[in-house]
């Protein structure tokens, strides 16, 4: 019988595997969800295990087969997916402060695995955490998240030919399944999302689809943002 060593056992990666398994099967339903649909939109498993090992970033990749299924071009997908992960460059800074102190290219390595849950179960730690602990959770992540948008894929695979090609249907359901509560919650997403949508249908009255979503969605947020901030300064 195989048993793990104590050193091993108590090491700072092997509590970071451990703290992180509650992401991994989290992660499990969404990655299967995007391999159904990457399968659905049309890209190769090859496409779809790079997109989950390169990008690693749920809400960008399910935007990027939307946008991909519309035909839009390389540059705006790339530019949507940045705006819409740029507040990783805040979380990883803000990790950065309370990790503790390491080579700058150990620090870009395990910032790469930083997602939003990621970042929750690091800072919530007590002490200061290591870079192998930060590590061991995001790899528990990653690990999940890659491995099963494959197996979603070979599982869309498997389906019907009617029901692979219904799902882009799904991924706007999955879009609007995510969006309803938040805006149950926060006017300014109710605000934020009808502002959206509305200068979407009208700049794709004028420009390819792509960058009328990319126009769309920096004005909204833009605008939004400047018009309930000078409310809040009112009140």
């Amino acid at each position: 019988m195989i048993t793990i060593s104590e050193p091993l056992k108590n090491s700072q990666f092997s509590k970071g595997i451990t703290y992180g398994m509650t992401i991994a099967l989290g992660y499990i339903p969404a990655a299967l969800a995007f391999g159904l649909l990457a399968k659905g939109t049309g890209l190769s498993l090859l496409e779809t295990l790079l997109m989950s090992m390169f990008v690693f970033a749920g809400a960008a990749q399910y935007m990027s087969l939307n946008l991909i299924a519309l035909g839009t071009g390389a540059f705006e997908i790339i530019f949507t997916t940045f705006i819409v992960n740029i507040r990783h460059l805040l979380l990883t800074a803000s990790l950065s402060e309370k990790a503790e102190e390491d080579r700058p290219f150990i620090k870009a390595l395990y910032a790469f695995f930083i997602t939003d849950e990621a970042f929750a179960v690091i800072a919530t730690k007590e002490g200061t955490p290591t870079s192998k602990f930060i590590l061991g959770v995001g790899l528990s992540g990653y690990t999940s998240w890659v491995s099963m948008s494959v197996v979603g894929y070979v599982i869309g695979a498997a389906l019907p030919t009617i029901l692979q090609e219904s799902m882009g249907i799904a991924l706007y359901a999955l879009f609007i399944a995510l969006l309803i509560p938040a805006m149950k919650k926060n006017i300014k997403i109710i605000t934020l999302a009808l502002t959206a949508a509305l200068l979407n249908g009208l700049f794709s009255q004028i420009m390819a689809d792509g960058w009328a979503i990319v126009c769309a969605t920096l004005l909204a947020s833009v605008g939004i943002e400047l018009l309930f901030r000078r409310e809040e300064v009112r009140s």
